[in-house]
Parts: structure tokens; sequence; C-alpha cells
């Protein structure tokens, strides 16, 4: 196959506090790495940029590694309700579903509403839009999500205990409503797409909207692709997706319009990550939390951010 572009694809399982123990970081790799060789391989087959997204977000929504379908976090009732947005940056076109519940791939949903004249849909009318597809019922809830929410309904919700990652050992101590999966991938056409899923913050008050939902967390166009985590409310204030997407846009460099964003969240004091790819294949990613859960395949080698120091950083390959 010849090749137009040398395709590019990072994806994330969230962000958030430190990674503690070996092991645990060794299970986040595995997982990641899995998705990084799979969809790759779809992108030097010559699927499209949106077909690997979709794939990816598929592929980390499944693993219960991560808050984004099975094994995503309970909100305030007991109940799992997840969000999931998919943006095609060639079309710049916008489709989601917010707080759907007994879905197996919110993204699915998502990829279905980008040919829908009502692109975004909420609860009701996205749980519809499932019936209409003959999409399966499915029960996301995992015994360690349970656990989790009758141990916080016990403490009467004084803590916080959902994790970036659902391992026991890296749970404790760590912070709630920073659990997202995202995928950017840019295609041997040169098209670029993003896709962000979500579980949601857990133990939130019902009908709260994540970021991944909107273009604040999730977006595209033709200059660069961005999927972010973290913390939802954050991410909204800081309209992060589309800021670097626009500055790279109006000229500056990937890197440069990541680094002037983290620095400008930082200073704002937003708990958060980001990863990217502009049209030009440059990979880049930043956060401002501890921990960045992202793998890449650069076209020559996979590479990871997980082990990267616990100060704001914004890295690029």
């Amino acid at each position: 196959m010849n090749l137009k572009v040398q395709p590019k694809l990072i994806i994330h399982g969230g962000a958030g506090s430190s990674l503690q123990g070996k092991g645990g970081v060794d299970k986040v790799r595995s997982s990641l790495y899995k998705v990084i060789e799979e969809v790759y391989s779809l992108l030097m087959s010559g699927g499209s940029a949106s077909e690997a997204v979709v794939k990816g977000c598929q592929m980390l929504e499944d693993d219960s590694c991560f808050n984004a379908g099975t094994g995503s976090v309970l909100q305030s009732d007991g109940q799992v309700r997840m969000s999931a947005a998919l943006m095609d940056g060639t079309k710049q076109s916008f489709s989601g579903v917010i707080n759907i519940t007994r879905i197996k791939n919110p993204i699915d949903l998502a990829q279905a509403l980008q040919s829908s004249p009502d692109r975004v849909l909420s609860d009701y009318g996205a749980a519809e839009f499932a019936r209409e597809l003959q999409i399966p019922s499915y029960n996301p809830l995992t015994d360690l999500r349970l656990e989790e929410w009758l141990q916080e309904r016990q403490d009467d919700f004084k803590k916080s205990m959902a994790g970036v990652v659902a391992e026991k050992e890296l749970v404790s101590n760590s912070n709630a409503g920073r659990g997202t999966i995202g995928v950017v991938a840019l295609d041997s056409q040169g098209n670029l797409s993003v896709g962000t899923s979500t579980g949601g913050k857990g133990f939130e008050r019902i009908g709260r909207v994540s970021d991944s939902a909107m273009p604040a967390g999730n977006y595209a166009n033709n200059y660069a692709a961005v999927s972010c985590t973290g913390i939802g409310e954050d991410i909204i204030d800081e309209c992060l997706a589309p800021r670097i997407v626009v500055r790279v846009g109006d000229g500056m460099t990937l890197q440069d319009a990541m680094q002037r964003s983290f620095t400008e969240s930082q200073e704002n004091k937003r708990d958060l990550g980001a990863i990217a790819i502009d049209a030009k294949g440059m990979i880049a990613w930043g956060k401002t939390s501890e921990v960045l859960l992202a793998a890449y395949h650069d076209g020559k080698n996979i590479g990871d951010t997980l082990e990267a120091s616990e100060e704001m950083q914004v890295g690029s390959c």
C-alpha cells in the first residue's frame, strides 16, 4: 500500500493521581499497548481516522481497567450513566451521547449520530436511538465499581474512591472525576479524527454533563485533533480542546499551542490532561495532573507517558 501520509496514533485512559506500584504501571501499559497495536494495524491497512478512533474507543470501553463503558463508575443514585463524543476533523462534524445507560459501547452511538441531523442526544433520546438501532441492552457494572459505591454510601459520600483505573491497588487515595478514555488518529490520507468516552466523575449529581460529550473536551478540524481528560469542570472552564486546535489553526505549532494552553491551565489551578495530533503528524500530550495514562505510535515505535514527571509537562514526538 502506498501511504500518502504516515499514520499516527495516540490514546489515553485518564489522568489523575500517581500510579502506586510497578504492577499497576505494567497493567495499564499492557492494556494501552494492546489497543495501540491493533488500531495502528487498522490505520496501516488503509482504515480511516474515524474508523480507527471508534475501534480504539471500543477496545478501551471494553477494558474494565478504565472508567468508560464496562467498568464505568456509579453516580450518586447507584446508576451507571456514560457519555461519549466523536469528531471528524475533515468534515468538522461533532456528535455525541450524554448520560446513556445499559449499552456496551457509547462511542457506537456517537458514530451513528455522525449522519443524523440531530447529532447530540441525552439520556432518554439517546436510549430511544439505541433501541431504534437495535443495539442490545448491556450492563456495564463491575463488582469493583459496585464495591466502591457501597463503601462510599456507607461513608456518606465523604470520600472520593473512583480511581483513574479500576485496579484495587490503585484506587485508594485517588480522586474521582478524572476517568476518561480517548483516541486521536491521523490516517494515511491525512485525515484527523478524535473520540472521547467516560463513565463520569463518580457519585455526581444526577444530570451532570461531562466535558467528554462537549467540544470543550473533544475537538478536531483539518489542523489538529485533541482529546481531554481530568476534572471535567476544569476542562470546560478552560475550553481546552478547541483552544489548542484554534491556536494551531492560527499558526502556532502544536507543541507551542499545548505549552501555552497548559501554562494557562496551571496558572488557573486546573487539574487536567490532553492528547493531540496535528495535520503534519506531530503527536503531543500535556498534563497538569500527576499522571497522564497515554500511549502512542509515532510511525516507528510505541511509547507512553506513564512514568513522566509529576510536575506540569508537555511532550511531543
